[in-house]
């Protein structure tokens, strides 16, 4: 019996998110103790990405548009001139940031961002610039990939990036923009999760193309994908954001069709009913997910060894759960580990170079936090 179809109640508390359910997630093992202390670095506007730099500087896109380039030793910043213009209202925001497979002689960054459309519509974008970091400048902007812009909702464009581990391609995260039904119509981008050449140009081989696929989709049946990742063996981990509920991490597969909105584990916002996935009803189903939902904003793989006992691991930040998980990974199956209260809604997370754990905080004086280990 589906609790959740059934409009009862599923029980949240700091230490603990679990839901009685036919098809239950595992549940979360009580933080009585975070193993790691915290140490604030800077506060930000609104802050939704970081990458570090090879100089031990760190990138931060802030949702209005602005990038900003931080020493974090000294805590200097300064805003990086020649962005773009970004369409931040609702969740429009500069948003994820990456440096490219040969940063070290191209000096050559890709973003990805909201953009005004024609009319009140808009769209995901994905650029690259180069980067003089001593002139906290970007130069040769060049928009490399646009999403479909027929959607005139401000929501759910997703933009996150992934290189593949032979740094040939870049994966691509395009969400459904609030629309719902394109996430399974073949000649749309939305609702996708999309291989691009490094120039963005759809790579050669993608696996639906010959299906009328557009020429780009890797996977479909996608909602708002926050998140995306490969892990030490070359597996391409995905999170999104689930619907009223229903957050799922999803280990994406060339050519699969992951059920939105079709299939899912949580229901509409008004309170009516999606299917819950089921064996045999051709949707991939996700290795974990989340009812009540924590609401996902961010997700990275960990593999070093400042904190052994968490290698191979995802890490997920949680905003309306204002919370850190630790996914553990063993082959393709996924098991929640671990849950922290962090008593802020968190919006990004990326293992550092060093292998503490760095934390973006969502919102205004959003919070730039350094995890490592407890003394």
């Amino acid at each position: 019996m589906n609790v959740r179809k059934l409009g009862l109640t599923c029980a949240v508390s700091l230490a603990i998110v679990a839901c009685g359910s036919a098809s239950a997630p595992d549940e979360v093992k009580a933080a009585s103790g975070a193993p790691f202390q915290t140490t604030e670095v800077a506060q930000f506007a609104s802050p939704w990405a970081m990458e570090f730099l090879p100089d031990g500087h760190i990138l931060v896109t802030q949702k209005e548009g602005a990038l900003i380039l931080i020493d974090p030793q000294s805590g200097r910043k300064q805003t990086v001139s020649g962005t773009p213009s970004v369409k931040s209202d609702d969740q429009g925001a500069l948003m994820d940031v990456r440096l490219a497979p040969d940063y070290a002689t191209s000096k050559t960054i890709y973003f990805s961002f909201s953009e005004a459309a024609e009319g009140k519509k808009s769209r995901v974008a994905l650029a690259t610039a180069k980067l003089d970091p001593t002139a906290a400048a970007l130069s040769d902007v060049r928009v490399i990939f646009r999403g479909d812009d027929r959607s005139e909702k401000g929501g759910h464009y997703s933009g996150r990036i992934a290189f593949s581990p032979d740094k040939t391609h870049l994966f691509f995260t395009a969400g459904d923009r609030q629309l719902m039904a394109p996430a399974q119509e073949p000649g749309t981008t939305l609702g996708k999760v999309l291989r691009l050449n490094l120039d963005g140009s759809p790579a050669a081989g993608n696996p639906l193309a010959a299906k009328g696929f557009h020429p780009a989709v890797w996977s479909y049946g996608h909602r708002n994908l926050l998140g995306i990742a490969f892990d030490a063996d070359g597996r391409l981990w995905e999170m999104e954001m689930g619907p009223r509920h229903g957050d799922e991490i999803n280990l994406i597969k060339a050519g699969l069709n992951y059920g939105w909105p079709n299939a899912s584990m949580g229901n509409h916002y008004d309170g009516k009913a999606i299917p819950d996935h089921e064996p045999g009803d051709g949707y991939e189903a996700p290795k974990v997910f989340w009812v009540p939902a924590i609401s996902p904003g961010g997700l990275d793989y960990y593999n070093a060894d400042l904190f052994p006992q968490w290698k191979n691991s995802l890490f997920i930040t949680g905003l309306s759960g204002k919370s850190l998980d630790r996914i553990a990974l063993d082959g393709e199956t996924a098991t929640k580990a671990d849950h922290w209260d962090m008593g802020a809604r968190i919006r990004a997370v990326r293992a550092g170079p060093d292998g503490a754990i760095w934390l973006l905080e969502d919102g205004e004086n959003g919070r730039l936090l350094k995890l490592t280990p407890a003394a």
